[in-house]
C-alpha cells in the first residue's frame, strides 16, 4: 500500500494501533518525513535515574496523543516515525552507569580523581561517551542524508553532542536556543567530560555553534554564571527569575518572548530539557528544580520563532523519566509536546 493509500484509509480520529508506528501512524520510516532518532544513555547522570528508559516511555505514550494539531493543518499526514531503539546503546548505557556511580560516590566521600583506579574508569567512561557521540552523529548524517527532518529523543542532556556536530556539517553556522532549568555549562562536571552537565558547555566548542541562547535557567554556579558574562555575547540567559520578576511587575510573556526572538539568529537547534517545565509536568525526571514553564508557555515561544521565519533545523527532548511501576506522567507530557513541537519545527523548515 503506497503512502497515499494510507493516508486515505486512515482514521485521524481513532484509537492509536499499537501495531502502528509512533502516535498511532500507519507508515513506515522511509514514508516519514520527520525521524525521531532514540538514544537511551544516562551514564553520567548526578542524581536522579532512569532516563535510558525515556525513549521506549516517550513511544509507549504516543498512542494516546490526539493527531489535530491547532498549529500545523494535517500534520499527521508528513508521518513521525522514531527509528528502532538501540539494543546496544541502552546495554553500554546500564553496564557503564554502574562503574559511574562509584566513581560519583567515591568522589562524594572525598576520594581523590587522581586516584589511580578513578582515572581508569574516568578514561573508560570518555572513550565510550566518545563512541555514543560517533554513533549518535553517524545516525543523524543516515537520515539528513535522505532528506529526512531529524529529532532526538533523550536519555540524557549529554545524547544530543553528536547530533550538534552532525549538523556542523551541514550548515555553515547556527544557534543552540536551550530551554532548561541548568545552565549545563560546567567543565567535565565530577570528572566527566561528556557529562550531562556539560552538554552546553561542549557545544561551544563546536566552531559553526555561533551563540548559545539559554531560556528558564534556575540552577547554576558561579563559575558557569561567570562564563556567561564573559562570553562577549556568545552566551544569551533569560534566567527563570528574571522572566518571572518582569512578569510580577506588569510585562507579558509574549513581549519577552520577542526579545528572546531578537536574539535569534536564522538557524537554530533546539534543545529542550524537559526539567525545564515546573516539576509538576516531569516530577521524576533526574535533577528537577522548582520553578520553569507551564507547556503551552514553551509552545507559545516555538510558534512565535516559527511565525518570525526562522529555521529550526532539528531539535532534541530528553531527561525523560518514567515514574515508578510505569507511571507514565511525564512520558504522556513528552509525548504531546513532542508531536506539537516535531511539526511546527518541521513546518519551519518549509516556510
Amino acid at each position: 500500500m503506497t503512502k497515499e493509500e494510507k493516508i486515505k484509509n486512515f482514521d485521524a480520529n481513532g484509537i492509536g494501533q499499537l501495531n502502528d508506528g509512533m502516535f498511532g501512524l500507519p507508515f513506515t520510516i522511509e514514508e516519514c518525513e520527520t525521524v525521531l532518532i532514540p538514544v537511551p544513555w544516562e551514564v553520567t547522570v548526578s542524581y536522579g535515574g532512569g532516563t535510558v528508559e525515556g525513549p521506549q516511555a516517550i513511544l509507549n505514550a504516543s498512542y494516546q496523543v490526539d493527531l489535530y494539531d491547532p498549529v500545523v493543518k494535517d500534520a499527521w499526514k508528513k508521518g513521525i516515525g522514531m527509528d528502532e531503539i538501540s539494543a546496544e546503546v541502552k546495554e553500554k548505557s546500564i553496564a557503564l552507569r554502574q562503574s559511574a556511580e562509584k566513581y560519583i560516590n567515591a568522589l562524594a566521600q572525598g576520594a581523590d580523581e587522581n586516584d589511580a583506579a578513578l582515572k581508569k574508569v574516568s578514561a573508560q567512561i570518555k572513550q565510550e561517551c566518545l563512541w555514543l557521540n560517533n554513533w549518535v552523529k553517524t545516525r543523524v548524517l543516515y537520515f539528513l542524508n535522505k532528506n529526512k527532518y531529524v529529532g532526538l529523543i533523550g536519555g540524557d542532556h549529554s545524547t544530543p553532542l553528536g547530533m550538534m556536530e552532525a549538523l556542523a556539517t551541514k550548515f555553515d553556522n547556527f544557534c543552540v536556543l536551550q530551554i532548561d532549568a541548568h545552565a549545563d555549562l560546567r567543565d567535565a562536571y565530577e570528572g566527566f567530560e561528556f557529562s550531562h552537565a556539560s552538554i552546553m558547555f561542549n557545544a561551544l566548542k563546536i566552531k559553526q555553534v555561533e551563540k548559545l541562547v539559554q531560556v528558564g535557567i534556575r540552577d547554576y554556579c558561579e563559575e558557569e554564571l561567570d562564563l556567561i558574562n564573559n562570553s562577549n555575547g556568545r552566551i544569551k540567559t533569560f534566567f527563570d527569575r528574571d522572566i518571572k520578576y518582569a512578569q510580577y511587575n506588569g510585562d507579558s510573556w509574549n513581549r519577552i518572548c520577542d526579545r528572546i526572538i531578537k536574539e535569534l539568529p536564522q538557524n537554530i537547534y533546539l534543545s529542550f530539557d524537559i526539567d525545564g517545565l515546573d516539576p509538576k509536568l516531569c516530577p521524576h525526571t533526574g535533577t528537577p528544580v522548582a520553578g520553569g514553564f507551564e507547556a503551552e508557555q514553551v509552545l507559545f515561544l516555538i510558534e512565535k520563532i516559527v511565525k518570525s521565519g526562522r529555521k529550526i533545523i532539528a531539535f532534541d527532548i530528553n531527561e525523560v523519566t518514567p515514574g515508578p511501576e510505569g507511571d507514565e506522567w511525564d512520558a504522556n507530557v513528552a509525548s504531546r509536546l513532542l508531536y506539537r513541537i516535531a511539526n511546527m519545527a518541521k513546518m519551519s523548515m518549509s516556510n
